[in-house]
């Protein structure tokens, strides 16, 4: 595992703690269980505890918190749901930890822009289940519950992105608390716009080292005519893969392609209770009319079949496609269910699509011949796939073979001209590995974190060594 950052962590100055707790009452709290809670995501890194949480419930609050940190130079981490898989809420180096959870609200939804504001806590369900009476949904699906400020904090993606894109392509504006305790608004509700730097794609991956995201204006969709799903298992990964591979290339617009490979459909099957075949499988889901989903269907299976796919499984019914994505969902769950006690290490990659065959095929014969457990899933429509290295965090040489794996595997997908995250992002987990990425870019990148926060108080330790 990744050694964290181990700077001092002073004790909070009094005049600090007075100031915050005569703000926020009682939703300032330096209680050991809530610090430890907050100082933890669902990645394998050690939690790292906060001196401090501040439970924010607007932008004015989470204002003065970072101020009064700013003063005495004290760092102050964003914190959503939790969900981050690369240590990013970890407190390095100590400080306070602003909860966001509380700043829920829907501030408004434009039917006919196709838009909706809303604060940082609220998450993609609960924003979903606002708008379902509009004929409108947000389609950026991570798996987690996601807040909305997070996701757009870490970039996130997930099983819709082959057709609706990421994050980044599907916010247009922010509201952002800066270092110093200013407040910035980025972008706007119009679809194209000429006028200066771009801050929103700065903030949108900037993982909270920049500034708070404190409400996001995010672009909303038509909910589809028709929708349906299908699983179609096939007698290898390659033959999978590069079924997906004809599809993009054919431009048929699949809404989801999912892959998991014969150890995650094994899991997928005992933890969820479904009956497939434990043999590499794909997981559709077709958007449009009537008349183009039959289509793309057809073109599908077309396909399908000159790659030894098997007879596509439908799932037609709402309810039938919700318990396949939730399964799909619980794939890391499945995972680690496989040894019971076990924790599991996830990681994931991202290549040209035309490189993905390749790039699974080396990564499994890594892992065949280590023999260690590691599911793979994917969203292979756009190139990324996903392991779950599923270890006993007690053994020093499963934790150094998953290193070992991990490092081949980021290494193998940089040298196909990839990236070392597709989703999970930086933190502190792929710090070394960016660097392989990007060479002398980072130096850029630092001047830009030293720009807008000259004292690194924002999320110290994550993306960038200064």
């Amino acid at each position: 595992m990744n050694a964290p950052d181990s700077g001092a962590r002073p004790d909070l100055p009094p005049s600090l703690v007075a100031e915050l707790r005569g703000l926020l009452g009682e939703r300032f709290s330096q209680s050991a269980a809530v610090r430890v809670q907050h100082g933890k995501d669902e990645s394998y890194h050690a939690a790292m505890p906060p001196d401090a949480v501040a439970f924010a419930r607007s932008t004015a609050e989470v204002q003065a918190i970072v101020k009064a940190c700013a003063k005495h130079r004290v760092p102050v981490i964003a914190f959503g749901t939790g969900t981050s898989l690369e240590g990013h809420v970890a407190a390095l180096k100590g400080g306070v930890t602003i909860d966001l959870m509380g700043m829920n609200k829907v501030l408004a939804v434009n039917e006919g822009d196709l838009d909706a504001t809303v604060e940082a806590g609220v998450t993609r369900k609960q924003l979903n289940a606002h708008l379902k009476e509009t004929g409108l949904f947000f389609p950026i699906d991570p798996g987690a519950d996601a807040s909305l400020g997070g996701m757009a904090a870490t970039r996130a993606s997930g099983t819709n992105a082959v057709r609706y894109g990421t994050m980044r392509e599907n916010v247009l504006g922010l509201t952002v608390v800066m270092a110093d305790g200013s407040v910035i608004r980025t972008g706007g509700r119009a679809r194209k716009s000429a006028a200066g730097y771009d801050l929103t794609r700065v903030f949108v991956g900037s993982e909270g080292t920049l500034g708070i995201i404190t409400e996001v204006t995010l672009r909303l969709y038509g909910v589809p005519a028709a929708i349906s799903a299908a699983v179609v298992s096939f007698p290898s990964v390659e033959a999978a893969v590069d079924l997906v591979i004809e599809t993009i290339q054919s431009g048929i617009p699949v809404a989801r392609i999912e892959l998991l490979d014969e150890v995650q459909m094994d899991a997928v099957n005992r933890y969820s209770k479904l009956d497939y075949p434990a043999q590499p499988t794909l997981f559709f889901e077709f958007h449009g009319t009537e008349a183009g989903v039959a289509e793309q269907v057809e073109m599908v299976r077309a396909i399908a079949d000159g790659h030894g796919g098997s007879a596509f499984r439908w799932a037609s019914k709402a309810e039938e496609r919700n318990k396949l994505w939730q399964a799909r969902h619980d794939a890391y769950y499945a995972a680690i269910a496989l040894r019971p006690g076990a924790k599991g290490w996830a990681t994931d990659v991202c290549v040209p699509i035309s490189r993905l065959a390749d790039c699974i095929s080396e990564t499994k014969r890594d892992i065949a011949e280590s023999g260690m457990l590691a599911p793979l899933v994917g969203h292979v429509g756009d190139g990324n796939f996903h392991l779950v290295y599923v270890i006993d965090p007690e053994s020093g040489n499963e934790i150094a073979a998953a290193q070992r794996l991990n490092e081949r595997m980021v290494r193998r997908a940089l040298s196909m001209g990839g990236t070392c995250s597709g989703e999970h992002g930086i933190g502190y987990g792929k710090l070394d590995f960016l660097e392989a990425e990007h060479g002398d870019a980072l130096g850029a990148m630092r001047r830009l974190k030293r720009a807008f926060d000259p004292d690194n108080i924002m999320n110290p330790g994550k993306i960038l060594r200064l």
